[in-house]
């Protein structure tokens, strides 16, 4: 895959079932109200510093909170060479719509 690609809901379950990294690129303040359970903060603003954390053996899913900033970052990381990198339209406020579960940064 060249570039990145939009998913929604359904399809992040389904490749957290099979193994992937997920990523909020949210504020701390924003976090603090909760996150998808099992992703990782790493802030949009701190990304081109921390890219070098993410490996690139598994997908990588990006979101925010409505789908914006995570377009963002899933461009920069597709333009720096990781092979499978996603975008989860719609942010945490289409995952919590769907009635998905939220839970707090470990």
């Amino acid at each position: 895959m060249h570039g990145f690609a939009n998913i929604d809901p359904s399809e992040l379950q389904r490749l957290q079932a099979a193994g992937v990294v997920l990523i909020d690129v949210r504020t701390e303040q924003e976090v603090g109200r909760g996150i998808i359970p099992g992703a990782r903060h790493i802030p949009l603003g701190t990304l081109v510093e921390r890219h070098g954390e993410i490996g690139r053996d598994l997908p990588v899913v990006f979101y925010c909170q409505s789908g914006g900033r995570s377009a963002q970052a899933s461009h920069f990381l597709a333009s720096q060479g990781w092979p499978q990198v996603y975008n989860l339209a719609g942010g945490i406020v289409g995952w919590a719509g769907r009635g998905l579960p939220i839970g707090t940064l470990a």
